[in-house]
């Protein structure tokens, strides 16, 4: 990877992180779910608990796969992020398993999410 890649990578990542948080709610309140913390909470009534509680306290990011978050979230949630998004609904687990974590994380710098 050459200077000019890892700068735009880095530029890219930065304005992820500062937009997804707004795009995530906004395709949350057009669910079931209504928000961040309703996503939360759904993921930790599936299972994931663990995850979530990593991903809002001081310890490391625990990872949550794909997988896990299709079973916990199923499609429904998926169609209204992927239209949100504009990304095709096949890869919408894969992002979210990548960046939910730490959207969260910052989310939470005291332990409680402060975007919902």
């Amino acid at each position: 990877m050459g200077i000019f890649d890892a700068l735009t990578g880095g530029v890219l990542g930065q304005l992820e992180a500062q937009l997804l948080p707004g795009l995530l709610s906004k395709a949350l309140a057009q669910t079931s779910l209504g928000s961040l913390q309703g996503l939360l909470d759904k993921l930790s009534q599936s299972g994931l608990g663990p995850q979530v509680a990593s991903w809002l306290g001081s310890s490391s990011n625990q990872p949550v796969t794909a997988e896990q978050l299709e079973k916990a979230l199923g499609d429904g949630v998926v169609d209204k992020i992927s239209t949100e998004l504009n990304m095709p609904p096949d890869q919408i687990f894969g992002f979210l398993a990548k960046h939910l974590p730490a959207v969260i994380d910052v989310l939470s710098p005291h332990g409680t999410l402060q975007h919902t």
